[in-house]
Protein backbone atom coordinates (compact mmCIF):
# COMPACT_ATOMS: atom_id res chain seq x y z
CA UNK A 1 0.00 0.00 0.00
CA UNK A 2 3.07 2.21 0.94
CA UNK A 3 4.52 1.52 -2.38
CA UNK A 4 1.14 2.43 -4.26
CA UNK A 5 1.21 5.53 -2.54
CA UNK A 6 4.49 6.98 -3.57
CA UNK A 7 3.55 5.85 -7.11
CA UNK A 8 0.14 8.03 -7.22
CA UNK A 9 1.95 11.09 -5.54
CA UNK A 10 3.49 11.86 -9.08
CA UNK A 11 0.34 11.92 -10.46
CA UNK A 12 -1.39 13.61 -7.53
CA UNK A 13 0.71 16.49 -7.80
CA UNK A 14 1.02 16.75 -11.38
CA UNK A 15 -2.99 16.58 -11.09
CA UNK A 16 -2.53 19.68 -8.49
CA UNK A 17 -0.35 21.38 -10.78
CA UNK A 18 -2.02 21.44 -13.92
CA UNK A 19 -5.89 22.49 -11.19
CA UNK A 20 -3.56 25.10 -10.16
CA UNK A 21 -2.67 26.81 -13.37
CA UNK A 22 -6.18 26.45 -14.80
CA UNK A 23 -8.00 28.19 -11.84
CA UNK A 24 -5.54 31.16 -12.14
CA UNK A 25 -6.48 31.17 -15.78
CA UNK A 26 -9.96 30.82 -14.50
CA UNK A 27 -9.49 33.77 -12.40
CA UNK A 28 -8.50 35.83 -14.81
CA UNK A 29 -11.30 35.48 -16.72
CA UNK A 30 -13.35 36.83 -14.10
CA UNK A 31 -11.24 39.91 -13.84
CA UNK A 32 -11.55 40.05 -17.43
CA UNK A 33 -15.40 39.98 -17.10
CA UNK A 34 -15.54 42.28 -14.03
CA UNK A 35 -13.14 44.84 -15.79
CA UNK A 36 -15.55 44.76 -18.78
CA UNK A 37 -18.66 45.20 -16.40
CA UNK A 38 -17.33 48.25 -15.31
CA UNK A 39 -16.04 49.43 -18.60
CA UNK A 40 -19.35 48.97 -20.19
CA UNK A 41 -21.00 50.41 -17.38
CA UNK A 42 -18.97 53.45 -17.35
CA UNK A 43 -18.57 53.82 -20.57
CA UNK A 44 -21.19 52.28 -22.80
CA UNK A 45 -24.23 53.37 -21.10
CA UNK A 46 -25.58 55.46 -23.41
CA UNK A 47 -25.28 53.13 -26.39
CA UNK A 48 -26.46 49.85 -24.42
CA UNK A 49 -30.00 52.44 -23.86
CA UNK A 50 -29.79 52.57 -27.65
CA UNK A 51 -29.86 48.31 -27.79
CA UNK A 52 -32.22 48.14 -25.43
CA UNK A 53 -35.94 48.61 -24.98
CA UNK A 54 -35.81 49.54 -21.37
CA UNK A 55 -32.23 49.98 -19.32
CA UNK A 56 -30.48 46.34 -19.54
CA UNK A 57 -28.79 45.05 -16.52
CA UNK A 58 -26.32 43.26 -19.01
CA UNK A 59 -23.18 45.40 -17.12
CA UNK A 60 -24.36 44.31 -13.77
CA UNK A 61 -24.48 40.57 -15.05
CA UNK A 62 -20.87 41.27 -15.93
CA UNK A 63 -20.11 42.55 -12.64
CA UNK A 64 -21.74 40.03 -10.64
CA UNK A 65 -20.37 37.07 -12.46
CA UNK A 66 -16.46 38.36 -13.24
CA UNK A 67 -16.64 38.86 -9.14
CA UNK A 68 -18.31 35.21 -8.45
CA UNK A 69 -15.49 33.80 -10.69
CA UNK A 70 -13.16 35.83 -8.79
CA UNK A 71 -13.80 34.51 -5.81
CA UNK A 72 -14.28 30.61 -6.93
CA UNK A 73 -11.32 30.90 -8.58
CA UNK A 74 -9.11 31.41 -5.44
CA UNK A 75 -11.02 28.57 -3.74
CA UNK A 76 -10.21 26.24 -6.27
CA UNK A 77 -6.74 27.14 -5.78
CA UNK A 78 -7.00 26.89 -2.07
CA UNK A 79 -9.33 23.71 -2.39
CA UNK A 80 -6.50 22.36 -4.66
CA UNK A 81 -3.57 23.08 -2.44
CA UNK A 82 -5.33 21.29 0.74
CA UNK A 83 -6.11 18.97 -1.29
CA UNK A 84 -9.84 18.37 0.49
CA UNK A 85 -12.38 16.24 -1.90
CA UNK A 86 -15.34 17.17 -0.75
CA UNK A 87 -14.13 21.21 -1.66
CA UNK A 88 -12.61 19.69 -5.01
CA UNK A 89 -16.28 18.35 -5.85
CA UNK A 90 -17.84 21.63 -4.34
CA UNK A 91 -15.09 23.38 -7.33
CA UNK A 92 -16.19 21.05 -9.99
CA UNK A 93 -20.31 21.53 -9.35
CA UNK A 94 -19.36 25.51 -9.82
CA UNK A 95 -17.76 24.84 -13.19
CA UNK A 96 -20.70 22.86 -14.51
CA UNK A 97 -23.10 25.33 -13.87
CA UNK A 98 -20.84 28.34 -15.24
CA UNK A 99 -20.33 25.64 -18.58
CA UNK A 100 -24.18 25.67 -18.50
CA UNK A 101 -24.91 29.18 -18.00
CA UNK A 102 -22.08 30.31 -20.52
CA UNK A 103 -23.49 27.53 -23.17
CA UNK A 104 -26.74 28.65 -22.84
CA UNK A 105 -25.73 32.36 -22.96
CA UNK A 106 -23.87 31.71 -26.55
CA UNK A 107 -26.71 29.81 -28.14
CA UNK A 108 -29.28 32.71 -27.08
CA UNK A 109 -27.01 35.30 -28.12
CA UNK A 110 -26.47 33.66 -31.32
CA UNK A 111 -30.13 32.43 -32.05
CA UNK A 112 -31.96 36.05 -30.79
CA UNK A 113 -29.36 38.04 -33.16
CA UNK A 114 -32.00 39.11 -35.41
CA UNK A 115 -34.22 39.84 -32.45
CA UNK A 116 -31.61 41.79 -31.11
CA UNK A 117 -31.15 43.60 -34.57
CA UNK A 118 -35.04 44.61 -34.28
CA UNK A 119 -34.66 45.67 -31.30
CA UNK A 120 -31.85 48.17 -32.05
CA UNK A 121 -33.52 49.39 -35.13
CA UNK A 122 -37.22 50.19 -33.16
CA UNK A 123 -35.11 52.03 -30.29
CA UNK A 124 -32.50 54.04 -32.33
CA UNK A 125 -36.12 55.19 -34.91
CA UNK A 126 -37.48 56.60 -31.81
CA UNK A 127 -34.39 58.00 -30.55
CA UNK A 128 -34.34 60.34 -33.61
CA UNK A 129 -37.49 60.81 -33.59
CA UNK A 130 -37.50 61.71 -30.32
CA UNK A 131 -34.11 63.48 -30.65
CA UNK A 132 -33.68 67.02 -28.27
CA UNK A 133 -30.12 66.98 -27.95
CA UNK A 134 -30.65 67.28 -24.68
CA UNK A 135 -31.83 63.21 -22.77
CA UNK A 136 -29.87 60.56 -22.94
CA UNK A 137 -30.66 59.18 -26.20
CA UNK A 138 -30.20 62.11 -27.94
CA UNK A 139 -26.54 62.42 -26.67
CA UNK A 140 -25.93 58.33 -27.54
CA UNK A 141 -27.44 59.46 -30.75
CA UNK A 142 -25.25 61.90 -31.35
CA UNK A 143 -21.76 59.96 -29.85
CA UNK A 144 -22.49 57.22 -32.59
CA UNK A 145 -23.11 59.45 -35.49
CA UNK A 146 -19.58 61.32 -34.87
CA UNK A 147 -17.46 57.80 -34.39
CA UNK A 148 -19.02 55.74 -36.81
CA UNK A 149 -19.52 58.79 -39.05
CA UNK A 150 -23.30 57.82 -39.98
CA UNK A 151 -26.72 59.71 -39.98
CA UNK A 152 -29.94 58.78 -39.66
CA UNK A 153 -30.89 54.96 -39.29
CA UNK A 154 -30.83 54.37 -43.11
CA UNK A 155 -29.75 57.81 -43.69
CA UNK A 156 -29.74 61.49 -43.17
CA UNK A 157 -33.44 61.07 -44.81
CA UNK A 158 -34.39 59.80 -41.52
CA UNK A 159 -34.23 63.18 -39.94
CA UNK A 160 -37.22 64.91 -41.99
CA UNK A 161 -39.42 63.07 -40.29
CA UNK A 162 -38.44 63.85 -36.58
CA UNK A 163 -39.29 66.67 -34.56
CA UNK A 164 -35.82 68.26 -34.50
CA UNK A 165 -35.40 68.83 -37.82
CA UNK A 166 -38.97 71.36 -37.93
CA UNK A 167 -37.62 73.96 -35.80
CA UNK A 168 -33.42 73.30 -35.87
CA UNK A 169 -32.76 70.81 -38.85
CA UNK A 170 -30.60 67.58 -38.54
CA UNK A 171 -28.16 68.03 -35.39
CA UNK A 172 -24.38 69.04 -36.35
CA UNK A 173 -23.31 65.38 -35.47
CA UNK A 174 -23.96 64.34 -38.98
CA UNK A 175 -21.65 67.05 -40.77
CA UNK A 176 -18.39 65.56 -41.86
CA UNK A 177 -16.70 68.97 -41.43
CA UNK A 178 -18.43 70.75 -38.14
CA UNK A 179 -16.72 73.96 -39.32
CA UNK A 180 -18.54 74.64 -42.29
CA UNK A 181 -22.04 72.84 -40.92
CA UNK A 182 -24.66 76.40 -40.25
CA UNK A 183 -27.61 76.03 -38.46
CA UNK A 184 -29.39 77.40 -41.79
CA UNK A 185 -27.54 75.05 -43.96
CA UNK A 186 -28.70 71.54 -41.89
CA UNK A 187 -31.84 73.39 -42.09
CA UNK A 188 -32.01 73.48 -45.86
CA UNK A 189 -33.37 69.79 -47.38
CA UNK A 190 -31.45 70.94 -50.44
CA UNK A 191 -27.73 72.32 -49.00
CA UNK A 192 -28.10 69.76 -45.94
CA UNK A 193 -27.23 66.57 -48.17
CA UNK A 194 -23.81 68.32 -49.18
CA UNK A 195 -22.43 68.64 -46.00
CA UNK A 196 -23.55 65.68 -43.68
CA UNK A 197 -22.93 61.66 -44.06
CA UNK A 198 -24.99 59.60 -46.46
CA UNK A 199 -24.64 56.46 -44.69
CA UNK A 200 -26.79 55.54 -42.35
CA UNK A 201 -26.06 54.28 -38.53
CA UNK A 202 -28.48 50.94 -38.55
CA UNK A 203 -26.92 49.32 -41.77
CA UNK A 204 -23.46 50.00 -40.08
CA UNK A 205 -23.69 48.59 -36.55
CA UNK A 206 -26.34 45.30 -37.81
CA UNK A 207 -23.08 44.62 -40.77
CA UNK A 208 -20.56 44.81 -37.66
CA UNK A 209 -22.69 42.38 -35.41
CA UNK A 210 -23.26 40.02 -38.61
CA UNK A 211 -19.67 39.95 -39.29
CA UNK A 212 -18.76 39.51 -35.77
CA UNK A 213 -21.35 37.40 -34.56
CA UNK A 214 -19.63 34.13 -35.64
CA UNK A 215 -16.53 34.93 -33.49
CA UNK A 216 -18.57 36.10 -30.67
CA UNK A 217 -20.39 33.00 -30.45
CA UNK A 218 -16.94 30.62 -31.34
CA UNK A 219 -15.53 32.64 -28.54
CA UNK A 220 -18.06 32.01 -25.96
CA UNK A 221 -18.40 28.28 -26.60
CA UNK A 222 -14.56 27.99 -26.30
CA UNK A 223 -14.68 29.70 -22.86
CA UNK A 224 -17.68 27.18 -21.92
CA UNK A 225 -16.28 24.29 -22.91
CA UNK A 226 -12.86 24.74 -21.11
CA UNK A 227 -14.68 24.63 -18.29
CA UNK A 228 -14.57 20.55 -18.85
CA UNK A 229 -10.85 20.73 -18.48
CA UNK A 230 -11.43 22.24 -15.01
CA UNK A 231 -14.13 19.94 -14.09
CA UNK A 232 -12.50 16.54 -15.52
CA UNK A 233 -9.04 17.69 -13.23
CA UNK A 234 -10.74 18.38 -10.02
CA UNK A 235 -13.08 15.18 -10.50
CA UNK A 236 -9.75 12.77 -10.57
CA UNK A 237 -7.75 14.67 -8.43
CA UNK A 238 -10.52 14.42 -5.88
CA UNK A 239 -11.38 10.89 -6.97
CA UNK A 240 -7.44 9.74 -6.20
CA UNK A 241 -7.06 11.36 -3.42
CA UNK A 242 -10.39 9.87 -1.89
CA UNK A 243 -9.05 6.32 -3.40
CA UNK A 244 -5.99 6.65 -1.79
CA UNK A 245 -6.49 8.56 1.58
CA UNK A 246 -4.05 11.05 0.18
CA UNK A 247 -3.38 14.00 2.69
CA UNK A 248 -1.16 17.02 2.74
CA UNK A 249 1.35 17.18 5.38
Amino acid sequence: IARYRMETKPVITCLKTLLIVYSFVFWITGAILLAVGVWGKLMLGPYISLIADNSTNAPYVLIGTGTVIIVFGLFGCFATCRGSPWMLKLYAMFLSLVFLAELVAGISGFVFRHEIKGTFHRTYTDAVLNYNAEDEASLAVDNLQRKLRCCGVYNYTSWFASVYYTTKGIPESCCFDSSDCRPEDLHNATVAPSKVYHQGCYELVTSFMETNMAIIAGVTFGIAFSQLIGMLLACCLSRIITANQYEMV
